[in-house]
């Protein structure tokens, strides 16, 4: 026979072997459908938990469907072997001999003798004893100063799935955090494990083996017996019953002189927040400062601590834990029981109510000798602000100088009192309180109980009269009067050598008009006053006359 006879039977009798199937040694596994990521592999000794269809290889018929929660070496030899290497969510087609099945003999008579079975195998879930709380952390904030521990109490939004993906519980679909003290026995083993050492604001995956769980029971409808949990968790908060207020200063001014205490009362601006950063209040949104006394039980128990001991102009960060601020209850929908705040505060100013004016004189010309006091005109700049430097109002934006007669209450009382006892050319630093300002209501552009801050300098100096007075006179007046007034002699004085004379006397400093007025028309109404019957002249009885009536005016007054 020669050669290629040869071959052609040698590849008839190969394809007569292989086109008559003969029982099957081993297993078949058909993996159709396997997940993309496969963190884990079913090894032996592991526990598994999956769901199957079991069908005869003969005819397809079913013959059992459940879900098995079982270790490996309790079940058949050949579902043994066919789990082995399988993934979470994966799908196999697992067909097993008799002899690797339940032989010769089958099984309860469901089985019958020398089946081939076929079983479409889903794993849901994989678990060895030896298993730990695996953790893996998805993110983390940047500065941590503190991590949980034992007796901390947290509150954590969480996802709860089985490990095949399948959700059981989320806290957020309730729009409320899981709120529990931490390693007190109020959680399962593998929780109070897995949230030890977190920052607030970290996210973590913590995978929970069955007996750190719910064990053989399972919990309710949602939790199978021998499930492996899965949470996705973010640590909103924590705190511990024994923490104290947290304070961070963050800025300090200098020339600090001096610093808040019990009974001064605070203007100050402040962001709430809850410690995973997101807000809960502003005082900035409502442009408007938080005014409140310090300590005396007006805002909550951390907040009246934290307000002791500040500088204008400071910047603080405050921690408060739930003890020291809204407890258990919380307030409302803003903020939830059991929540630290974080309080971001920056001090504008603040008064005690016995405060004075405080002066402080920057510069003082030399030869002082003339000060400012009540009755005198002044003309005078300033600049005036709130204590945090924001500019109000600066006489340097108006159209005209700036002039007030001092003890006539055209200026609020502390600027009154800031410009008494200058010098003309003197320049001062004048902080005046609200209750010397304009008090809790404020005025036009100044805040209600705003401490103002002023810059002034006296530019001149015109020395007043007395109130009720148009003219006085600065030593002692001509005695007799009328010869001086009678500048021609001629035994009459008209308005014009009136004038003339009350001229004179300002010009020597013998006297002087009230300060700021039309001298023209006081000296006129001055000369009305003095021409009795109205002639246009004053003569010697008439000034006579006018005298003995407040000689008499002066008797009746003292009687």
């Amino acid at each position: 026979m020669d050669l290629l006879a040869c071959l052609v039977l040698f590849v008839l009798h190969v394809a007569a072997v292989t086109c008559t199937p003969g029982p099957l040694v081993d297993i078949v596994v058909d993996r159709y459908d396997i997940p993309k990521v496969c963190s884990r592999e079913v090894q032996t000794e592991d526990f598994v938990r999956y769901h199957f269809n079991g069908t005869f290889h003969e005819d397809g018929k079913k013959f059992d469907s459940s879900i098995f929660n079982v270790g490996l070496g309790r079940l058949i030899t050949g579902m043994d072997r066919g789990l082995q290497g399988m993934c979470v969510n994966e799908r196999r087609r697992i067909t097993v001999p008799p002899h690797l099945a339940y032989g010769s003999v089958g099984t309860g008579g469901v089985i019958p003798p020398d089946a081939v079975l076929v079983f479409d195998v889903l794993l849901l879930d994989i678990w060895s004893a030896e298993d730990k709380v695996q953790i893996r952390t998805l993110s983390k904030p940047a500065s941590c100063n503190r991590t949980s521990v034992v007796s901390d109490y947290i509150r954590y939004h969480y996802n709860g799935t089985l490990l095949s993906g399948e959700a059981f519980d989320s806290s957020y679909s309730r729009n409320s955090t899981y709120d529990t003290y931490l390693g007190q026995g109020y959680l399962i083993k593998g929780m109070d494990e897995g949230l030890l050492g977190m920052c607030v604001g970290e996210k973590r995956i913590i995978i929970v083996p069955p007996f750190l769980a719910y064990g053989e029971n399972g919990s309710g409808t949602r939790i199978p017996p021998q499930a492996t949990l899965v949470f996705e968790v973010l640590l909103v908060d924590l705190f511990n019953p024994k923490d104290d207020l947290m304070v961070q200063v963050k800025e300090v001014p200098e020339g600090c002189t001096r610093r808040t205490k019990t009974g001064d009362y605070i203007r100050y601006h402040y962001n709430g927040t809850f410690q995973d950063g997101s807000p809960f209040d502003s005082s900035y949104q409502r442009n408007s400062t938080y005014n409140t006394y310090i300590g005396m039980g007006y805002v909550i128990r951390g907040i009246d601590k934290a307000l002791q001991g500040l500088c204008i102009g400071e910047k603080r960060r405050v921690i408060v834990p739930p003890h020291m601020a809204y407890g258990e209850e919380g307030v409302g929908d803003l903020i939830p029981g059991s929540a630290v705040l974080v309080f971001d505060i920056h001090v504008i100013d603040f008064h005690n109510p016995n405060d004075p004016v405080h002066i402080k004189v920057t510069h003082k010309p030399k030869g002082c000798s003339m000060k400012s006091e009540t009755d005198d005109l002044i003309q005078y700049r300033y600049n005036c602000s709130l204590m945090d430097g924001t500019l109000l109002y600066s006489s340097d934006k108006l159209d005209s100088p700036s002039f007030t007669t001092l003890g006539t209450n055209g200026v609020i009382s502390g600027l009154e009192k800031g410009l008494s006892g200058m010098c003309e050319g003197e320049r001062r630093e004048v902080v005046v309180p609200p209750h010397w300002g304009h008090g809790e209501n404020g005025a036009g552009g100044v805040p209600g109980s705003a401490v103002l801050f002023f810059e002034l300098e006296l530019v001149e100096l015109q020395k007043g009269v007395p109130e009720g007075y148009m003219f006085v006179w600065l030593g002692d007046s001509p005695n007799p009067l009328f010869p001086a007034m009678d500048l021609n002699g001629d035994n009459e004085v008209p308005l014009e050598e009136f004038s003339e004379f009350l001229m004179l006397q300002i010009k020597e400093g013998k006297g002087r008009l009230r300060p700021g007025t039309d001298a023209d028309a006081v000296i006129k109404d001055m000369f009305n006053n003095q021409d009795r019957n109205e002639d246009g002249k004053i003569v010697v009885d008439e000034l006579k006359l006018k005298t003995d009536e407040q000689s008499e005016r002066m008797k009746r007054d003292e009687l």
